[in-house]
């Protein structure tokens, strides 16, 4: 039982340190955001303008994918709670489904850096 309660308790240690990973990550987004204005009000060309709605697209497509992430989070915050609570033998489906949320992670934080890098080199052409 012991045991049970340790690794629940790094599961939810894992979950935190997720949680706060998607809220810088989001405050980057807004960051990012604002350089896109700056970079409008100084080169309203069209090509600047197509390549900032794809930017914005992205962006958007981004705080979806983040939003999905903090409800499995909050669910898995929850279901920890429920599992802690159980006394009978540990649910190795309960392991598989951490697993799952942490390859989501693995690969969201992937595209968010990727989309992070355009956007730093887009501004330092651009501003």
């Amino acid at each position: 039982m012991e045991s049970q309660l340790v690794f629940l308790s790094d599961l939810n240690f894992n979950l935190d340190v997720w949680k706060r990973e998607l809220k810088f990550q989001e405050s980057e987004m807004d960051y990012f955001e604002e350089k896109l204005e700056h970079v409008v009000l100084r080169n309203p060309g069209t090509e600047v303008l197509v390549q900032l709605e794809g930017f914005q697209n992205k962006i958007i497509r981004e705080r979806e994918v983040m939003g999905h992430l903090r409800h499995r989070i909050r669910m898995k915050k929850r279901d920890l709670a429920q599992q802690g609570q159980i006394e009978k033998s540990y649910d190795p489906q309960f392991q598989e489904k951490q697993v799952l949320l942490k390859d989501e992670m693995k690969v969201f934080v992937n595209m968010h850096y990727q989309l992070k890098e355009k956007m730093m080199d887009f501004f330092l052409k651009y501003l």
